[in-house]
């Protein structure tokens, strides 16, 4: 057998290098057109997503921007291929009020609407939304992460954090539960009127006291430009590390996000 010639190692590595470079390409390619990873830091948008989950953003969903492209590069300016987003929508879109971070909150008001809390029940175009009183939503108190709830006991003689569900039902239908402790309890329950701007909207999460969203300063409304896409489904749930398999929480994962 004849020995190997440098030539041969030096081809050898630039076969490597290439294989590299085509597979982050790909990568690249699937996270800016097609879906992108996303991870639940916060208790926002219980009961719908809880911290620790892992889903899918659909990037397609409405268009593409100069944040649907990693570090937003500021290659071009609005959307191309531009589809609006629909009323209830989960979507993820960058908070210029946060350092541009990613946010994931629920899509409430559409360019034109006129929307306000009152006594927490969410007002569009001067209509209450309606809705419908469930179960309440009930979980140890070491998870809560310092969000406002009410304390009780459990059957067990354990404190539990105990807030109010009810299932909201948007004018197109949409339904979905959040949560709330007191619907007069804070400033988030009682606001102003907000007038969506053209080419803007309005966003609320579902954990309705422990929200950072569209009621702050008065109305932030996000432009059509810093939508990033629709969270499509959960991929991994975990109570802790996702590499805990004894963490996971199996009954979450691969759900449709509503």
């Amino acid at each position: 057998m004849a020995p190997h010639s440098p030539d041969d190692k030096s081809e050898g590595f630039g076969e490597v290098i290439k294989t590299i470079i085509y597979a982050l390409l790909i990568a690249l390619v699937f996270r800016v057109l097609l879906f992108q990873p996303f991870s639940i830091p916060s208790s926002s948008m219980k009961p719908t997503l809880l911290i620790g989950d892992y889903l899918f953003v659909s990037k397609y969903s409405y268009g593409y921007s100069k944040n649907s492209i990693p570090f937003s590069p500021p290659l071009f300016d609005g959307r191309i291929w531009f589809t609006p987003p629909e009323r209830g929508d989960v979507i993820v879109f960058k908070n210029k009020l946060d350092g541009n971070k990613d946010y994931i909150k629920r899509l409430v008001g559409l360019p034109g609407d006129r929307l306000q809390m009152i006594a927490g029940v969410l007002h569009i175009n001067d209509a209450p939304v309606k809705l419908e009183a469930v179960d309440p939503f009930v979980e140890p108190v070491d998870r809560v992460h310092n969000q406002q709830c009410a304390i009780r006991q459990n059957r067990d003689g354990e404190n539990v954090c105990v807030k109010e569900q009810f299932v909201e039902i948007l004018p197109n239908d949409v339904a979905y539960n959040i949560l709330n402790v007191d619907r007069n309890s804070s400033g988030r329950d009682n606001t102003q009127v907000y007038a969506v701007p053209e080419g803007h909207y309005f966003f609320m999460g579902d954990n309705r006291d422990n929200s950072g969203d569209s009621r702050r300063f008065g109305g932030h409304f996000i432009p059509a430009e810093d939508l990033i896409g629709r969270a499509e489904i959960i991929f991994l749930s975990s109570k802790s590390s996702p590499f805990f398999p004894w963490e996971w929480r199996f009954e979450r994962i691969f759900d449709k996000i509503n």
